[in-house]
């Protein structure tokens, strides 16, 4: 695999925008040269063409919807035809001793952000095979002796450490990213989403429940046994209630790739919430029942004893119990505590 494959869609588009700014810089910085150094008539007219094409191309592929979605393939095709221009314009600026030469690390710092590490490697290569050419292009021979060698080597050593950096970075913000972006949408005990990242979910699922009338249900989870845990055995053992109980939910789950997946959070406390899209009262009822059998089933031990636990469930439906996601919500929460009412350890449909 040429490309680094743990970019997310979000973040190539967010490369994206970097991509476009380096575009425009490497413009600025060959028309400034132009403007500054003043080449003669020839090189103008072919640095002022290069722009023109250039700008053409980048205003095309980038602003003009050439490409709806960012791709890897579509960040690449941009740094090939800059290494094409960047090459066109060192042809006519002085060829290898030109002091545009640098512009390539604008390529290699393209493609170690956005590319990965092998894409950056080829890259490169195809940067030192034109660096090579642009040597020789004049049909002088090339002497490979180790004096021509170390010269190659020294003139490319600025750009592999500037692509070695880049991408050694780029990996690590990436990493660094990942970390918040777990620890700010899902609940730091139990790994399960917050509610904040739930009803980013949530609200999907219900416009497209809305517009294609599925059905959708959502169960409410209270733990029966927390509160008496947590007084006579600590705390420590409440976390551990907490965490066996989400085992139990998220062993009951559904693996349906042809459609939304389930979700569950933390709703505060010892509650918790579960979205099963497609899924009537019927078989939201079913999938309730395996969760409170499962946790009664699996009791916690501390300080050489068993302690079983129960949960409370409470199950409300799309459109049956309700117009909007809010109302289903709340409905759920009371057919819970219809359960809690009723006995504890128990499933209950909300009953209007």
């Amino acid at each position: 695999m040429f490309f680094d494959p743990t970019l997310s869609a979000e973040e190539l588009r967010g490369f994206s925008r970097t991509v476009a700014e380096i575009e425009w810089l490497l413009l600025i910085l060959v028309m400034l040269y132009q403007v500054v150094l003043v080449p003669d008539e020839e090189a103008t007219a072919a640095l002022s063409m290069a722009m023109f094409l250039y700008a053409g191309f980048v205003l095309a592929f980038r602003y003009a919807n050439f490409y709806r979605t960012e791709t890897h393939w579509k960040l690449a095709v941009e740094t090939w035809v800059m290494i094409v221009f960047i090459t066109w314009v060192l042809i006519h600026t002085g060829g290898a001793a030109s002091p545009l030469r640098d512009l390539y690390l604008l390529v290699i710092i393209t493609s170690a952000l956005t590319l990965g590490k092998v894409a950056t490697l080829l890259e490169m290569a195809l940067i030192a095979a034109c660096f090579i050419w642009l040597g020789h292009r004049d049909g002088t021979q090339i002497a490979f002796t180790l004096q021509y060698g170390a010269m190659l080597a020294a003139q490319l050593a600025p750009m592999l450490l500037v692509a070695y950096i880049t991408t050694m970075l780029s990996a690590d913000i990436r990493r660094a990213f990942g970390h918040i972006k777990v620890l700010s949408e899902t609940d730091e005990l139990t790994g399960v989403l917050n509610m904040r990242s739930f009803m980013t979910g949530a609200v999907q699922i219900f416009t497209q429940a809305e517009r294609y009338a599925r059905p959708f249900s959502i169960l409410m989870l209270d733990s029966d046994s927390l509160k008496s845990v947590n007084d006579n055995l600590g705390h420590e053992a409440g976390n551990r209630l907490l965490k066996l109980t989400v085992q139990c939910i998220e062993q009951t789950l559904r693996r349906n790739p042809a459609r939304a997946p389930d979700l569950v959070a933390r709703y505060g406390g010892d509650e918790f919430v579960l979205l099963l899209p497609e899924t009537p009262c019927n078989g939201a009822f079913g999938v309730a029942e395996r969760i409170r059998k499962a946790v009664e089933s699996n009791p916690i031990r501390s300080r050489d004893q068993k302690v079983e636990a129960t949960v409370s469930i409470g199950i409300a439906c799309f459109p049956d119990h309700g117009a909007d996601f809010e109302a289903i919500l709340d409905n759920a929460d009371r057919a819970m505590y219809a359960s809690k009412a009723g006995g504890k350890n128990r499933t209950s449909i909300f009953a209007g």
